[in-house]
């Protein structure tokens, strides 16, 4: 950055040493220190060699023209004003000189008065320039501090919320033990659904978090029916699909869980749109619910119950598959497909792992 100087220093370029001659000696006698030169080629290197705050050159040099040496100027000396001075029958090249970079244009004959305030007008701008530019640095420089804490800041409030939503998760399966780790594994085995299909980040995201919440609801349902161990009446099952809306109903107030909400409500939709609440079909079903509708399939029959053993790969694999277009969307069912059976077990296994290992003291 050139410190400001109260004394500037100018270069004069006119093929004419009369002229420059002239113009030296009429700025010496308003405060003003500074060379002359002849042409561009020797303007530059005397550029190079002095510390110079204004160039006064004629637009007619021999050589390299006043454009030309405008556009050297700006390119090689930025900090450096440029006052450009035509003829008479030059002022549309003047005006080109300004719109190339040049700070101002004064018209032959020059008065001493007029290069005086040209060359305070040059200066001004060039003064103002680096003003906004340290001030433009100085702004950038903090919108990316200020956006890097921001992000930090996200990234430890989505934190805050994902091992929420895990403590949550972790209550709701030790209130009903028979399914522990079902939550979790219903979160891991949608996302692998939905990275087959292509999701995006942003959909990966609310697909977790949907599927991990989305038995939320059941925190409203009586323990004499949630764990029942026979069937469940007519009434019983009434109540027990109440646990859709009491869980939409309790994650929709959350701003951050709107789009999680979705699934909740609509986990229990079928394709064919005999499900419940609504009664929803085929597209209708959020994307996000019809991958859990498999995947929670997959986990409901390859788990232990109350009332059975855990079903082998295979019987689960032919059930989707027949439900495909029923209870399924056959896309969801295609991506399934894809998917080898060890990976479902690595997965299985790895929550199994989690939850039931006993941890060590750390």
């Amino acid at each position: 950055m050139m410190p400001e100087i109260s004394t500037p220093r100018f270069l004069a370029v006119d093929d004419q040493p009369e002229i420059n001659d002239l113009m030296v000696e009429m700025l010496a006698m308003r405060g003003f220190r500074g060379e002359a030169c002849t042409d561009a080629s020797q303007a530059l290197r005397l550029l190079k060699q002095r510390n110079f705050q204004v160039v006064l050159s004629d637009l007619n040099i021999p050589g390299m023209d006043g454009m030309q040496l405008l556009n050297k100027v700006q390119t090689n000396f930025p900090e450096v004003a440029f006052v450009m001075i035509t003829g008479t029958d030059d002022v549309q090249s003047g005006i080109r000189a300004m719109k190339a970079g040049a700070s101002d244009y004064l018209l032959k004959p020059v008065q001493g008065d007029d290069i005086v305030a040209s060359i305070n007008r040059a200066l001004e701008m060039k003064r103002l320039e680096r003003t906004l530019s340290r001030n433009r640095s100085a702004l950038e420089e903090m919108v990316a501090r200020r956006t890097k804490q921001l992000e930090q800041a996200l990234k430890r409030v989505e934190r805050t919320y994902d091992e929420t939503l895990q403590v949550l998760g972790r209550a709701l399966d030790l209130r009903d033990n028979e399914t522990a780790g079902h939550s979790h594994r219903v979160t891991r085995y949608s996302l692998e659904l939905a990275s087959a299909m292509n999701c995006t980040p942003v959909q990966l995201r609310q697909i977790a978090r949907g599927a991990y919440l989305h038995d939320v609801g059941k925190i409203g349902i009586p323990d004499s029916i949630l764990l029942k161990p026979g069937p469940l009446t007519e009434q019983e099952k009434t109540i027990m699909q109440a646990h859709v809306n009491i869980g939409y109903d309790l994650v929709s107030r959350i701003s951050f869980l709107a789009d999680p909400a979705e699934i909740v409500l609509t986990h229990q939709e079928r394709f064919d749109g005999q499900g419940y609440p609504r009664g929803l079909a085929g597209s209708d079903i959020p994307l996000g619910a019809r991958i859990f509708a498999v995947a929670d399939t997959l986990d409901a029959m390859t788990s232990d119950r109350p009332y059975r053993k855990a079903l082998p790969y295979s019987t689960a694999r032919e059930e989707i598959i027949r439900e495909s277009g029923r209870q399924f969307d056959p896309e969801v069912v295609k991506a399934f497909l894809l998917v080898p059976e060890q990976v479902w077990e690595k997965i299985r296994l790895e929550i199994y792992l989690h939850h039931f290992l006993p941890r060590g003291n750390s």
